[in-house]
Order: structure tokens, then sequence, then C-alpha cells
């Protein structure tokens, strides 16, 4: 039956790529990690959750290429994305804070948008795709053929709450940041459609949406879905045994404690210290509302898609730019190396290809995504980048994903990489961490910037190996325990070899 099916799936792929050329609807959110019903499972990010509502990112899921362990390069907003949108990750890009446009620091990349705009489609973007301000000098213009949209701020999203539920009678004439960025898509998937003014010509479509990110501002509704009391604690609110310090971000400091009503609770945001239980709950509870109203939003510019009569001829990609901690460890907010930072939904619903549903196990990375649209769409695969690519505008260091599209157990990368930048008494440092089958191993190392941009590896200041098959969960650093000794050798020399020898 497997070579039946990768028979048909040949012959579908054919004909799919002769055909007339695929528009792309790129779907964006902010801070999502994969807590969505169809990752319900051994990839759910925590074992304590209430059933969520994600019915339209389900359904996309059942038509799509879904990437049950999808790995970003850098567990924060513009790494993350610049990685995903040139295809190159942040030692290539040189992008690791909010502040570096990798166009000045890194090389001037191709990305995905320009790509398809160069190639002769109308490239569109609304919302937040490239982290915004000068880390993308403004959205980054050679991408758009069409000017940028963002939406109008109405006040309801301020620095006094980390969360509200807004009464959806006030937001008819006051809508939220999503519902615009959500109408905005779908007036102008209507230029596209039979009679709109670019009607027959094929579009890259950018949505990207700022929830489930702080302040989890959602409309009342959608807090119905998760009536208070049905909302649990995490199990494990204590940090890892055996952590680093280094490996720790506090979070009051960070991105949390800058809400106003979380600084009145005057929480340290150190180790082993955890917020009270009801301010967890409201916020875990807020949260989950955030995830579903992306998830609605989803769900009219997909069925809006739809109705259109472009569905067809569509490839859709959603992604979250990364995971997110809602208080397991303790921890909150991204900017870490640990599973629940760096591990973040990813799905691609190739018409033809993908509408049987295909999910799979293998470890992706977010770098693959673009090298995937490109061959999906029916272009020549880019090439593998060099060791040093500062010179090449078109290349990928990720890997398409079509293959697993014909066959969901094709041989794949053996890890995934991801990497997050401390500093100590005035020391740079760097945390590589590498996902494999059954572990995560990180090294925190001195790192030197520019102009080389390379880890000190005799440099430790830290390791970490959590074994998934015994604690998925991450409660328990073994790097240094005796019976881990030759397992911990054999990830080390791993993670220095790097992601060309995962391949």
């Amino acid at each position: 039956m497997m070579y039946i099916r990768i028979f048909l799936v040949l012959i579908s792929y054919c004909c799919y790529i002769y055909g007339k050329p695929k528009n792309v609807l790129f779907l964006a959110s902010d801070d999502m990690r994969p807590e969505l019903s169809c990752y319900a499972g051994a990839d759910f990010p925590s074992p304590v959750h209430p059933p969520m509502h994600t019915p339209n990112l389900d359904a996309l899921a059942r038509r799509s290429l879904l990437l049950k362990r999808a790995y970003v390069q850098q567990a924060v907003c513009s790494p993350s994305r610049t990685s995903l949108l040139t295809g190159r990750r942040p030692d290539t890009t040189h992008v690791y804070d909010l502040q570096r446009y990798w166009r000045n620091v890194g090389g001037n990349f191709t990305t995905i948008p320009q790509f398809f705009k160069e190639n002769g489609y109308i490239s569109a973007g609304m919302g937040k795709i490239f982290h915004p301000g000068q880390a993308s000098n403004h959205d980054d213009p050679i991408s758009w053929t069409l000017p940028y949209f963002h939406a109008k701020e109405y006040g309801w999203e301020t620095n006094e709450k980390s969360w509200d539920a807004i009464p959806d009678v006030l937001l008819a004439e006051k809508p939220l940041l999503d519902s615009q960025i959500a109408e905005r898509a779908i007036k102008t998937l209507e230029l596209f459609a039979g009679g709109g003014k670019y009607s027959g010509t094929p579009f890259f479509l950018g949505v990207g949406f700022h929830r489930p990110h702080l302040p989890f501002v959602v409309p009342e509704s959608f807090f119905d879905l998760y009536p208070v009391g049905t909302v649990r604690l995490p199990d494990n609110p204590y940090a890892p045994v055996n952590m680093p310090e280094v490996a720790w971000i506090n979070y009051e400091t960070e991105e949390l404690g800058a809400y106003t009503d979380q600084r009145k609770l005057n929480c340290s945001g150190k180790i082993n210290t955890t917020l009270p239980a009801s301010d967890v709950l409201a916020l875990r509870r807020a949260y989950y509302a955030a995830v579903s109203w992306t998830d609605h939003l989803v769900g009219v510019v997909v069925n809006k898609l739809r109705e259109l009569g472009l569905e067809n001829n569509t490839i859709v990609s959603f992604w979250g730019d990364h995971g997110w901690q809602l208080g397991e460890h303790g921890e909150w907010c991204k900017h870490t190396n640990f599973e629940l930072a760096t591990h973040a939904p990813m799905m691609v619903h190739v018409p033809g290809l993908t509408d049987g549903g295909i999910a799979t196990d293998s470890l992706t990375e977010f770098v693959d995504l673009f090298p995937t649209l490109v061959e999906a769409a029916g272009f020549e695969p880019l090439p593998l980048c060099p060791e040093v690519s500062k010179d090449i505008r078109l290349c990928t260091e990720g890997r398409s994903l079509v293959p697993l599209m014909m066959n969901s157990r094709e041989p794949w990368k053996n890890a995934a990489f991801t990497q997050y930048p401390r500093e100590q008494n005035g020391t740079h440092i760097m945390g590589y961490t590498m996902r494999t089958d059954k572990y995560r191993y990180t090294e925190w190392v001195e790192f030197i910037y520019a102009p080389v941009y390379k880890p000190i590896w005799g440099e430790l200041f830290g390791v970490e190996l959590y074994d998934h098959v015994l604690d998925p969960e991450e409660n328990w650093n073994h790097a240094y325990e005796p019976r881990y000794e030759h397992t911990r050798k054999t990830l080390s020399k791993q993670l220095r070899q790097g992601w060309r020898f995962a391949l």
C-alpha cells in the first residue's frame, strides 16, 4: 500500500508542477506554542491542559503536511523570523536581537516574499511578518509589491494589563489589531479573485497575526471557551534539577514584568520562584483564549480563500515564530533553549499533494520552509548555502519538505539546531542546543561576535542534557551524571559538528 500511495502522489505532483503557478497564502502567529488539538499526544507541550478549541487550524492540519516536531533557530521574534524568511541560521544572518537588520549585518539575502515578487508574483503583506521597526528596515520594503499594511491601534493594548477580555459589543467600531488584519486579508484576496483588479496574477499574501503575544487582549467571548476552574496549574513549577544558571531568563526584567499588573505582584523572576497561583491561572486562561482567537481569524481568511474559488490553486502555510513558557519550571515567555520555547507549530497545505493530510514526527526546522515553498510552487530547488554565503543572495541552510509530502517516512535530519545568546559579567555567551530523537543537548560557550561570529567551544559556562524518553518535560538535567557520560560525549561531538552533518 505504501508504494501505491507514493506512486499516486508522484502522479499528482507531476500534474501539479506542470500546471499554472500556485499562489501562496503565508499565515503567521506570534508566540504560539503548538498547543493545538492537532498536536495532542507525545508532541503536545504540556501534560496539564484543558482541551484546546482550535477547529480551524485542526482542519487545515488535516489537509496539510503537519510538522509535529518543528524547531525554530532562536526563540525570540526577530532572529526566528529572519531565519525563516531568509532560510538561513542566526550565525549567518548575524541577527540575535530585535535591532539588527540582516541586510546590514549579514548579507543582502533574498526573502521568501521577495523571491516570489521577483518571479512574477504580486506580494502583499500585513500585520507582523518581519519583526517591525529597524530590525527589518520597517518591514523590508524590497520584499513587497503592494504597500504594507499595519492595523490602527484603538488603545485596547497597553502596558497596564498583561491580559484583558474586551466585551465583543465594544469592538464593532474599534476592532482589535488582528481583526483589522483579517479584514485586510479578505479585501486583498478579493483583488486576485475573478473580476478583481489582479485576477489571474499569481500572488504571495503574508498575513501576520499579533496574538497570542502579550498582552493577551482578546474578545470576551473567547474566554468563555475556557470557564474559570477548567484551567490547571503546571505540574512542574520549579527549574530543572541541576540546571545551569545561564539557561534561565528572568521574565520580570525581560518581558512579562513590563506590564503594570505584573509589577504590582513584586515577583523577582529568579530561579525557583513562581507567580501567585491565581495569576498563573489567569495568564494561562488568557493565553488559551488568545490561541483560540487566532484560530478563529485563520479560519476567516482560509474560508474566504475557499469562497473565492482560489483554494485549489493556493499553497497555504501556517507557523508560529517560536514557543512560549506558561509557568512550567516557573518560567515565562520565550528567550530560552528549552523545548517549550523552541518547539513551534508549522504546517503546509499543497493542493494535490497533501489533501489527505500527512503528519510527520521527523525533526524539522523553520529554515526548511523557504525551500519548501519554492519547490512546492514549481520553481527550481534552492541550492544549499556554502559555509560562507554572505555574498550569495539566494540559497538555503534548510531542506525542502516536499519529499516528506511524498513519503512521510523519508530518511531525514537526525537533529534540529537552535541557539540563544547570553551575557555574564561582560562575557558574550551563546547557548547552542540540539534536539535529537531522544535528547535535548545544550552547551553554553563563549561567543565572539563581529567580525568572526564564532563559538569558543573550550570555554563552557554550562551543559544541559535532557532525556525525552524518561523526562519529556525536561525536569532533570543529566549532563553531569556518570551514567550519561558516553551519551554526553556523543552528543557534544554531534553538536559541534553542526547542522550540515545532521542532514
